[in-house]
């Protein structure tokens, strides 16, 4: 089967789980059960990979860990923790859960202490921040499953067999990253069905792959003997996104340059908690290995998680947009070192800025940071404008694009994206015009191919092109009183037709020649009915 055969053949496959099991679940909400059991799956067939490889080695090909006992199992228990940062005993496996299932009458009490007994294997280990937690929003005593016990029974055996019998493949047989192209499709279906209440977690998969690329674009390497005008860097250092949501940017890294190309691993922080345990889960579910993540739960603009891993060499983020924040009612973020250096803060109403301040101060000095940012922040006057003043004179803004409108899921408006830089090789601004450049698709805008890579072209190029991109001195930007709306600097193309002047006069006078002549036979119509009469 092909890669696109069997993506496809997946995708149908979890639509068919979403609508045939959610019953009166929202879905939004069902999300959570459908992505804990995935997530379950995952780590039972990952670890039973793991041991039956190992034993595999010394000579033993008939050993599957998945049919031995428990006590002997406990054999392997430290060693595995230490390596993959979990374990799981083999009657706790997905795979033999699922087969008692249906004759089990305690069904939700069995899987409630397999996801106890799994977030307690990694306690007092390196891994306990990472499973901590993980299986919070799987409930399986809500009464939303059911109002009794062998109802939610019920629903929980048709939920365990329709993800058992998921096509995933053999994890070093599939074609694509079956799990976590799973988990993708299962965000983006529930967020585009979930209003803003889901689609404020979740960013599109093209927006995602655009922000990481503007990150690490080569611009020391512009073409190449093949005539690809785009070359990017073969790995980073550290990845790092503040308001990381479910993980997704971030993990675009890890398709674009590999997971063992991002060296020191990926950095996120997220305040909602469900988000939180999602992200973490997605890290597994693409099979990114707990000591190669640092997940954080908390408010990144009042409590960082992360002083002692900054800077970072890549910064992705779309952050909630014009949202409340403490500013200047809390006195000491006036002298924080990611606020001070502007001198004032970002409003109270409006965080937007706050949160791009704080990326640029965890930014490394050969870094780029790319940011999706509310229009607002543009051209609004007060605070905002003195802090675009403090990053235009100090040449941080590399570029300002502006985005199609609806684009993401819960919100209509046409964002832009900020990126930052703190070693510019020009005192200049390059703003990109990418108000056009998207397909429809369903109810929404999306970026093909073609825009991304005509949107990157023109970003690795950086320089003037009709109606589309314009590299602008900061001294004009300054007199133009630091707006930097992208509209402030590029002609928008005029593409109504042109007109002969000339020419259209003389039709009009036909036209009212034509009208005086028939008018006048009209008249005589009329005056010989009457005389008629």
């Amino acid at each position: 089967m092909s890669r696109e055969q069997q993506r496809a053949e997946l995708h149908r496959t979890i639509w068919k789980i979403a609508n045939d099991l959610r019953g009166s679940v929202d879905g939004w909400d069902f999300k959570q059960y459908v992505l804990g059991i995935l997530f379950y799956r995952f780590i039972s067939e990952n670890i039973t990979d793991y041991l039956n490889q190992l034993v595999h080695k010394t000579g033993n090909a008939d050993f599957d860990y998945l049919k031995i006992d428990d006590a002997t199992a406990e054999n392997a228990r430290q060693s595995t923790i230490e390596a993959k940062g979990f374990y799981i005993l083999p009657s706790e496996l997905f795979e033999n859960v699922r087969t008692k299932a249906k004759a089990d009458q305690n069904l939700n009490e069995t899987l409630e202490q397999v996801f106890k007994h799994i977030e307690s294997s990694a306690v007092g280990f390196d891994s306990e921040n990472d499973l901590k937690g993980l299986f919070d929003d799987v409930d399986v005593n809500s009464n939303k499953l059911g109002a009794t016990v062998p109802k939610r029974n019920e629903l929980l055996v048709k939920l365990l067999d329709a993800v058992g019998n998921m096509d995933l493949g053999n994890f070093q047989d599939n074609n694509i990253d079956a799990f976590g192209d799973a988990y993708e499709y299962l965000m983006q279906m529930y967020a585009s069905n979930a209003g803003k209440s889901g689609g404020e977690f979740y960013t599109p998969q093209e927006v995602a792959e655009l922000l990481a690329k503007i990150t690490i674009v080569d611009t020391t390497r512009r073409s190449d003997p093949c005539g690809r005008p785009i070359q990017f860097k073969e790995s980073v250092n550290k990845v790092y996104d503040p308001c990381c949501g479910s993980g997704g940017v971030l993990l675009k890294f890890a398709k674009i340059l590999g997971k063992d190309n991002i060296r020191q691993g990926f950095f996120g922080q997220e305040i909602n908690i469900t988000t939180y345990n999602l992200c973490r889960i997605n890290m597994f579910l693409h099979d990114i290995n707990f000591e190669k993540f640092n997940i954080a739960h908390g408010d990144t603009l009042i409590d960082p998680q992360h002083w002692d891993d900054e800077p970072f060499e890549a910064i992705v983020s779309n952050p909630p947009y014009s949202i409340q924040w403490a500013g200047d009612s809390n006195p000491l973020l006036i002298n924080d070192p990611r606020f001070a250096p502007a001198g004032v803060l970002a409003p109270k109403s409006k965080a937007d800025l706050a949160f791009t301040m704080h990326m640029l101060s965890w930014l490394a000095t050969n870094g780029t940071a790319a940011i999706v940012e509310f229009p607002g922040v543009l051209y609004r006057s007060g605070v905002e404008q003195k802090i675009r003043k403090y990053l235009i004179d100090n040449n941080y803004i590399d570029c300002v694009i502006q985005l199609p409108a609806n684009l993401f899921f819960g919100v209509s408006i046409a964002t832009c994206i900020i990126v930052l830089k703190k070693s510019k090789t020009d005192n200049a601004t390059l703003f990109i015009d990418a108000s056009a450049e998207s397909v429809h698709s369903g109810n929404k805008e999306k970026l093909s191919p073609e825009n991304l890579d005509k949107i990157l072209n023109a970003y690795t190029e950086r320089q003037d092109i009709e109606y589309f991109a314009r590299l602008v001195p900061n001294a004009d930007i300054a007199a133009n009183d630091y707006n930097i709306a992208v509209s402030s600097y590029i002609q928008l193309e005029d593409t109504s037709e042109a007109v002969d002047i000339q020419e259209l006069n003389a039709k009009i006078a036909q036209i009212v020649k034509r009208e005086d002549e028939l008018r006048k036979a009209i008249d005589e119509i009329v005056n010989d009915l009457e005389n008629n009469k």
